[in-house]
């Protein structure tokens, strides 16, 4: 039978190109479908306190719809630290007790309060909000530009137990410092915030 090696080196350049591509497609297709698996496991696994709603139980019951609705109570009384550090801080008892020693004395709340404050113990408090260790957060700049403590925390002073109101997902953080006009007060002069990795990651 005649031999063609024309034909034949390029049937053999057809499958040689075919079968590299192939390889291509198929690694491609297994680097996605990873991807996907990762994306999915990881949304799906997140520990709860970094869910939107969480809300775990506290030592003492307290009610920012009492103090900071009913009362008008201003966040920055209790949590002073915004102003001053990048964290806004779980006020100590004795912030509590500067009203506590005459108010609601007899309240079983109040009498667990006062006798941890007279122990000289601190209160257990539960965190809602917790960033992972590898994000950069200061409360400072966001008080000092005018943004509400509602925008991230939620209607605070209608919550008789506070949760974690907005996910902490990195998207949410960016979507403001792009676009941060429905944060900030009026006639606010500030138009972005930094979007480069280490102004969040350190």
């Amino acid at each position: 039978m005649a031999r063609f090696p024309d034909l034949d080196r390029l049937a053999q350049t057809v499958w040689e190109a075919l079968r590299d591509r192939m390889v291509l497609v198929l690694l491609g297709a297994a680097f996605g479908g990873a991807l996907v698996l990762v994306s999915v496991v990881a949304w799906e696994t997140q520990p709860d306190r970094f869910m939107r709603g969480y809300s775990p139980e506290q030592p003492i019951p307290f009610s920012h719809r009492v103090h900071a609705g009913q009362m008008n109570m201003p966040c920055l009384y209790c949590h002073y630290g915004a102003q001053r550090s990048r964290h806004a801080g779980i006020p100590p008892a004795e912030t509590c007790m500067n009203c506590h020693r005459v108010t609601k004395t007899d309240s079983p709340a109040i009498v667990q309060l006062a006798a941890l404050y007279d122990s000289d113990r601190p209160i257990p408090w539960q965190r809602i909000h917790r960033l992972p260790d590898f994000v950069f957060f200061d409360h400072r700049p966001h008080v000092a530009s005018g943004i509400q403590c509602q925008t991230c925390h939620g209607e605070v002073q209608s919550m008789a137990t506070v949760y974690q109101f907005m996910s902490l997902r990195m998207s949410n953080c960016l979507a403001c410092h792009r676009d941060p006009r429905a944060a900030l007060p009026a006639g606010s002069s500030i138009l972005r915030g930094p979007e480069d990795c280490d102004a969040c990651h350190r």
